[in-house]
């Protein structure tokens, strides 16, 4: 997962559930991923409910359980 990824899930009061897929630097130059989950409901700003590092590999296997499993969609970065 070497570029930004964003999911995103509508909700029903118009608002949306999304997490984000970072790259980040860790340790001596290992390539990690940092992970954003929060919501949206515009015109309010952005709730961050948690935030974590995890490795690249890890990270693609949670992405495809939230796609798989929770209905997250693939979409451009909200904000």
């Amino acid at each position: 997962m070497p570029k930004p990824l964003w999911l995103v899930r509508p909700r029903p009061d118009g608002g949306c559930d999304y997490v984000s897929f970072l790259p980040a630097q860790g340790p001596i130059g290992a390539t990690t991923v940092e992970m954003r989950e929060g919501s949206h409901l515009p015109p309010q700003l952005p709730l961050l409910k948690h935030r974590k590092r995890l490795g690249a590999e890890e990270a693609e296997s949670f992405r495809l359980r939230l796609q798989l499993e929770s209905g997250f969609l693939s979409c451009e970065p909200l904000f």
